[in-house]
């Protein structure tokens, strides 16, 4: 057990084995960022776990010293779930990527997202299956030429924050692995947030899908690519903070701040506790070229969690005496054939 009185460090979250990613790949910034927030976070070292499914992010398990699961594909929310309604004391972490948790496991994240387990869920997305060696995922833009897409892919493309919010995960965020800073203050307001908490990290697969992002993040493109959503701020961006985000009736759009009356009257105000998910999921939709790709917590909001729930319906039925298994399975409808 932890020595309730010893402060911990990120040392305490670095296993002795050799972390395996390929030369210059985003998952050593994501992993860094969690071993540095979980020593903050006031909670003891053995209360961590952390699971995966099947995928370059998916080794995350290894190379945490931890408890953790590394599952199969897709299937890592199923895990996770079991892990947290029988142990509801402990922080859970589950490690996906675009492939495993929007593919085969899209169907199992839905449902863990919208019953508001309280867990964490970080999605790293670089567009691409790469364990397997470059064949287009589900979050790939259409007309993507990939080794099974060699004429381009069809597909529409699934947009990861979009999807947490039709299933109305109470905490939904983004961030980017060449930002170690934002992604650390990202993931602490994930793990501090009681309910299911989703992070999509734009992450780049430097052997199989290269620069993807380097029109939105890289140096010479962010300012006016991106924009990051703070609680209580206008949504402004660009190189000298010249540019807002309004709206057209129901439409979003940029606008020069020095063509309005006042530099901030028609600017969008963020809110990320807003109760109706209506406008984080106008957020969500903002695409490069014609918009800023926002980052940040879109939303934080409160409602029950499962875990929670589960505990207290099992508590009030032992309670009421509704302890016979046998009759509850069976119910009055039963009958016997002789």
């Amino acid at each position: 057990m932890t020595d309730t009185n010893a402060k911990l460090t990120k040392k305490d979250f670095v296993p002795g084995n050799m972390v395996r990613w390929c030369p210059g790949c985003g998952d050593y910034a994501i992993l860094n960022s969690v071993q540095k927030i979980m020593p903050e976070l006031g909670i003891p070292k053995e209360n961590f776990v952390v699971i995966s499914g099947i995928g370059c992010s998916s080794r995350f398990p290894y190379y945490m010293d931890t408890y953790g699961f590394h599952t199969i594909h897709g299937r890592a929310p199923g895990v996770a779930t079991g892990v947290k309604v029988t142990n509801p004391d402990l922080s859970l972490w589950v490690i996906t990527g675009d492939g495993d948790g929007l593919s085969i496991g899209g169907n199992h994240m839905l449902h863990m997202l919208r019953r508001n387990i309280d867990m964490n869920v970080l999605l790293f997305n670089n567009k691409i299956y790469g364990l397997t060696k470059g064949q287009y995922s589900p979050t790939s833009e259409q007309g993507k030429k990939t080794k099974t897409s060699p004429l381009g892919s069809l597909d529409y493309p699934i947009n990861p924050i979009s999807f947490a919010l039709s299933a109305e995960a109470t905490f939904i965020a983004r961030t980017y692995d060449a930002n170690p800073k934002h992604m650390a203050s990202v993931f602490k307001q994930a793990a501090e947030h009681k309910g299911i908490s989703f992070v999509e990290i734009l992450q780049n697969c430097v052997i199989f899908n290269k620069g993807t992002y380097d029109k939105i993040y890289s140096k010479e493109n962010r300012d006016d690519n991106m924009i990051f959503l703070e609680e209580g701020k206008p949504m402004i961006f660009g190189k000298e903070k010249e540019k807002g985000l309004s709206f057209d009736g129901m439409n979003p759009k940029v606008v020069n701040l020095a063509d309005l009356a006042t530099s901030t009257d028609a600017v969008l105000v963020h809110d990320p506790k807003v109760d109706s998910p209506a406008c984080a999921y106008m957020l969500s939709q903002l695409e490069h070229p014609d918009y800023p790709i926002p980052v940040g917590v879109f939303r934080n909001v409160e409602k029950p969690t499962y875990d929670k729930l589960l505990t207290d319906q099992v508590e009030s039925a032992i309670k009421s005496g509704s302890n016979d298994l046998q009759s509850m399975v069976a119910g009055p409808d039963t009958w016997e054939i002789k």
